[in-house]
């Protein structure tokens, strides 16, 4: 059962949006009526497929070209976007990176370099401080919300490498942080997803035995998470939802 609430008039920026966990964050917005911002990297015709399917499914959403890894096209994207859309309800922190197609032993101290830390933090934990430094003056003026998307490894380690569960330990850290700096006007939680039947880069090997609702989760399935805390929830700020089939128990 799909989560509905009444967003018209309501404006949304997803980072990410194109695919994935991002990509059902929008779907479960924009199907309540909202306006959102569908922001991907450019380069790629990912984001221009993903805005006319949506479009063509009847949903209002627009193209926000940008990479939240850079120090001046990310908050650049978030300006254009709240420009565009004429205002902020709702942020939606999704955008990240794992860096490598297969895991990275914890040990493997060569493969998580420099280049590579500098990599995941840009992306995973700069980026959204990027995007909720620029945003917040919007979403202050709406009395708005911010949902990070985080994950379970920034609980108990493992995911695909040791630098991407610091990120997102981070992550879940700032999300703290930001729930006392934007309060009361603005609430800030964030979602821990589990594994995600999706076109993610980093590929695992995967026993669904391992999850007591016996699948992976759906972009759908965090889209609606997403969705609950972004636009209900109005007591809930300052916390990460896992949200994993009860993989964590």
């Amino acid at each position: 059962m799909q989560a509905t609430f009444d967003l018209s008039g309501r404006r949304a920026l997803v980072t990410g949006g194109a695919s994935g966990i991002g990509l059902g964050a929008v779907r479960a917005l924009a199907r309540c009526g909202a306006r959102v911002a569908v922001n991907d990297l450019v380069g790629t015709d990912k984001l221009d497929t993903a805005v006319a399917g949506l479009t063509a499914e009847g949903l209002e959403v627009i193209a926000a070209p940008g990479d939240v890894g850079d120090s001046s096209d990310g908050p650049r994207m978030v300006r254009q976007a709240i420009a565009d859309l004429g205002g902020l309800d709702y942020l939606v922190n999704n955008a990240g990176t794992p860096g490598t197609a297969r895991p990275i032993p914890p040990g493997d101290f060569e493969r998580q370099d420099e280049a590579f830390w500098n990599l995941l933090l840009n992306v995973n934990l700069i980026g959204p401080w990027r995007c909720t430094r620029e945003a917040a003056p919007a979403l202050r003026k709406a009395g708005g919300a911010i949902v990070n998307t985080a994950s379970i490894s920034a609980h108990g380690g493992g995911g695909s490498s040791s630098v991407y569960c610091a990120t997102k330990a981070g992550l879940v850290s700032l999300t703290r942080e930001w729930a006392r700096a934007l309060a009361p006007g603005v609430r800030v939680n964030a979602i821990a997803p589990g594994v995600v039947n999706s076109d993610w880069m980093c590929r695992f090997d995967f026993d669904t035995a391992q999850v007591p609702l016996g699948r992976a989760g759906e972009p759908e399935d965090y889209g609606d998470v997403i969705l609950y805390l972004a636009a209900g929830a109005d007591y809930v700020t300052g916390q990460t939802l896992n949200v994993d089939g009860g993989w964590t128990t």
